[in-house]
């Protein structure tokens, strides 16, 4: 009976991972026809091998109306980065900060962060545009990541996991005169690599896919993200070459998942047991 079990189960799990890698394999076959034969709906699931080269073709020259296709994936791979490690930062910080230190209107500052999850990006982009535009961070690449690093969700995480942390170990870095940063380093940190290396998965990807703020903020074509020259791509007026699209979508999969590939591992131990 067990192996009855096992046994449908991995057939719901092979079948779920082909409808997930079906779309994947159809755009990188797309990318191998000819666009006429695209336009006129002949798809196919083989792909041409004597067409490959259209990958080194957009990576190098890009497409209709867009640079190089390397020049988009080192922005929004910078872009993510930044983002990712900027938001694990702050989040770190104010969490510490809210658990193990005792001010005034402590849970109050908590409170204020934890509600400010309601206000999605699209409700505040109107002033979050006339601060940067203020501080002249438009079409910069702090205008891209500075007004996405603060993260009320990383704070909540990293508030949970400090709170699990037994007192036993606040006091005792305090008998061996460890101050508040040591302790942050040498206990907190250590304790925490698993949500960490979680959420900058996470972010990483959060960063990366981002479109509506780069279509705002950033107007120069040295600032276009992967996703932002995909739909620059798509021509309106004219023919589009829908092997160049398809080929840059697939190229723009493949640093979140090596990322997700490369901390899968620390990611799933961060999800699991990030209150042990």
């Amino acid at each position: 009976m067990s192996g009855c079990r096992d046994w449908l189960a991995h057939l719901v799990l092979g079948l779920g991972a082909a409808l997930f890698l079906l779309p994947i394999w159809l755009a990188f076959c797309a990318a191998t026809l000819d666009p006429a034969a695209i336009d006129r709906g002949e798809l196919s699931l083989v792909p041409r091998l004597d067409h490959l080269g259209v990958f080194l073709e957009v990576l190098r020259h890009g497409g209709p109306g867009v640079g190089p296709v390397w020049r988009m994936l080192a922005v929004s791979a910078a872009m993510a980065l930044a983002i990712a490690l900027g938001k694990i930062a702050i989040s770190i910080l104010s969490a510490y900060a809210v658990v193990f230190f005792r001010f005034p209107f402590r849970r109050t500052a908590f409170w204020i962060i934890f509600v400010t999850l309601m206000l999605p990006v699209e409700v505040r982009i109107i002033p979050t545009y006339a601060v940067m535009a203020d501080l002249h961070f438009i079409d910069t690449f702090q205008g891209l990541t500075v007004p996405l690093i603060a993260s009320a969700t990383a704070t909540l995480l990293f508030r949970q996991t400090f709170v699990a942390i037994p007192d036993e170990l606040l006091e005792a870095a305090r008998m061996d005169g460890a101050g508040p940063l040591r302790f942050l380093w040498d206990v907190v940190l250590p304790v925490s690599a698993a949500n960490l290396a979680a959420l900058f998965v996470i972010l990483f990807v959060y960063g990366w896919n981002q479109y509506l703020w780069p279509l705002l903020a950033a107007t120069s074509p040295r600032l276009d993200t992967v996703v932002i020259g995909i739909v620059k791509m798509i021509g309106i007026d004219t023919s589009t070459e829908w092997n160049k699209v398809m080929a840059t979508a697939v190229l723009a999969l493949v640093p979140p998942v090596l990322v997700v590939v490369g901390l899968q591992r620390w990611f799933v131990k961060g999800l699991t047991e990030g209150e042990k």
